[in-house]
């Protein structure tokens, strides 16, 4: 599903991304662990379409985002980022819309999905996480982890192929990052997502990964652990 090859990125005289190389099968969940500043951030933002490579390719969904560190072609390059699907360590809802309006707006606007269509797509999403009882309820009404499965929700609304998490369990109670990471293996095997995560916590890695890989000083280990 996602293939990364010498990828390169620097800020200024920093260089943050030191070639790195990283396959993902469909339907794996792989999770980055490692310091702050290691450059994990960065290869989610290269991943998804954020932050440009200074060299490199990257592959998803056998499209190329970037080849030898140039963007795909125009008609590849709009087609790839709804490929992938983003939950930022913040949740970043909008705060003025209710949780139907924050998962129905992209498809709207970005894909040009009717409204009717686009609600009966939120409501099954929103049934499937456990959420059918909010949806006309704003961020601010929500705890952490209810905000975290909007957030979800909202990546899921896009139909993605791969959905990259970055520090999932950050802003939320440590007693609920098991629920958490369930709810992302329910991803996996209901829905055959491929996730991508990025982390610093050990424990959640753990219990939600097929895979674990170590990535430092802009360098990703090629030493692994199966689950």
């Amino acid at each position: 599903m996602l293939r990364v090859i010498g990828l390169e990125k620097s800020f200024g005289d920093s260089k943050v991304l030191k070639g790195v190389n990283l396959e993902i099968k469909e339907g794996e969940i792989t999770v980055i662990v490692g310091p702050s500043g290691g450059g994990k951030t960065t290869l989610l933002r290269c991943i998804s379409g954020l932050t440009k490579p200074d060299k490199g390719s990257i592959i998803i969904n056998n499209k190329y985002l970037y080849k030898d560190g140039e963007g795909a072609h125009r008609k590849e390059k709009l087609e790839i980022p709804m490929d992938v699907g983003l939950v930022f360590q913040n949740f970043n809802l909008f705060p003025h819309m209710n949780v139907l309006e924050n998962i129905t707006e992209a498809p709207r606007v970005v894909l040009g999905v009717g409204i009717e269509e686009a609600k009966n797509k939120a409501k099954e999403i929103l049934g499937f996480l456990g959420l059918a009882n909010k949806e006309n309820s704003y961020p601010f009404q929500l705890s952490g982890g209810q905000k975290q499965r909007v957030a979800i929700g909202r990546a899921l609304a896009m139909n993605p192929k791969l959905i990259c998490f970055d520090e999932p369990t950050s802003a939320l109670d440590p007693s609920i990052t098991e629920e958490v990471a369930n709810l992302i293996k329910k991803l996996s095997i209901e829905k055959g997502m491929t996730v991508l995560i990025i982390t610093h916590d050990m424990t959640f890695a753990t219990i939600v990964a097929d895979r674990i890989l170590s990535m430092d000083n802009g360098v990703l280990k090629n030493e692994h652990m199966y689950i």
